[in-house]
């Protein structure tokens, strides 16, 4: 305790501008100077250890929060980063999974641009892929959410039922039952032959094969479709309203009013389906095998044969390396164009 008297009391209240009223008594005469700079050190002690004493209990809550993230930091470091950053080295080095890598340096890179011709068609027929399926399944799922949206009985139950591709997805039970389905003397033949219409070799054929196993990825729109009906359910009924008060037609409230409030969600919806076509690879593999003449060659396809099929580990680390740069460059593209055309209900269009 620091006893103080006199002038010492007010002199130490206008330099610090505390209040140190509970915590010391003023008793003491002279020795203005020295007895401030002992109240200063005791409260700058006093305040330290408060300091020092938060400071600890938040660390004790951040080891805390790490100890329950650390799972995920483990999994993420183990089973993403570290096979992300080996198979960026292994795109520099000669690779056979069985031998040690080699290094040779940009020798892959250049053999992809300059002497593999199936590098170039496999991005052509990927390309083709991207734009049949992502506006397809784009397009379907959001006229599906548009008449899953209206208020009628057992309307629940239709929005489990089309939502079931999604759950069944691309699973190889599926692709080899497309393959069925689109035989040359499967069940959609057979129903086109039953009502004596035109049937084809829709898997046999280089000009429907690519279409055929497009639809399967089309087939599967439901994760889109809960996207465009959960935006749908939030776009103001007001606005439908005063539109019609207006005179404006379907089409027109459509155009005007639900496209432009939906268009964030369809960003999302492309930027993702857009993604996982470029990596497309379980259809083509199961459904065609990259047949017939090359028509469904994938690049996904293409990785593949170079890895496990002719062992060059190195060459298709290569090759996914630049599949990556370019979904991240149609990615990039697509979130700069998106300020010309996507707009929010809080008026941003960035």
């Amino acid at each position: 305790m620091i006893l103080l008297k006199g002038g010492a009391k007010d002199n130490i209240i206008k330099l610090f501008n505390i209040n140190f009223s509970g915590l010391f008594r003023f008793d003491i005469q002279g020795g203005d100077r020295e007895i401030m700079n002992l109240v200063k050190k005791e409260y700058i002690t006093k305040n330290i250890l408060k300091i020092r004493t938060k400071t600890n209990s938040n660390k004790k809550y951040q080891y805390i929060g790490l100890l329950f993230i650390l799972p995920w930091l483990i999994g993420i470091s183990v089973l993403e980063l570290f096979p992300l950053l080996y198979s960026f080295y292994l795109s520099f080095t000669e690779y056979s999974i069985i031998n040690t890598p080699k290094f040779i340096g940009t020798e892959n890179y250049i053999h992809m641009f300059t002497s593999d011709p199936e590098f170039y068609n496999s991005l052509k027929v990927t390309f083709f892929y991207v734009l049949i399926a992502v506006p397809l399944k784009i397009s379907f799922a959001l006229l599906v959410a548009i008449l899953l949206n209206f208020n009628l009985k057992g309307m629940s139950l239709f929005r489990t039922v089309f939502y079931l591709p999604s759950i069944l997805g691309g699973s190889i039970a599926v692709a080899i039952l497309w393959r069925f389905l689109f035989a040359e003397q499967g069940l959609i033949n057979g129903v086109l032959s039953f009502l004596n219409l035109p049937t084809n070799n829709w898997l046999g054929n280089p000009d429907t094969s690519l279409l055929t196993i497009s639809l399967l990825t089309v087939w599967q729109f439901g994760s889109s479709m809960v996207l465009f009906l959960a935006g749908l359910k939030q776009v103001p009924n007001e606005l439908y309203e005063a539109a019609r008060v207006d005179g404006a037609s379907r089409i027109r409230i459509f155009f005007s009013i639900t496209l432009p409030l939906l268009t964030p969600i369809l960003l999302f919806n492309i930027i993702m389906q857009m993604i996982n076509a470029f990596q497309e690879f379980t259809a083509a593999f199961v459904i065609t095998n990259g047949g017939p003449l090359y028509s469904t060659y994938l690049y996904g396809v293409m990785l593949y044969e170079n890895a496990f099929k002719f062992m060059k580990m190195g060459y298709a680390s290569a090759l996914s390396w630049v599949l990556f740069i370019i979904i991240l460059m149609f990615t990039l593209l697509l979130f700069k164009s998106s300020k010309q055309w996507v707009f929010y209900q809080d008026g941003r269009n960035d």
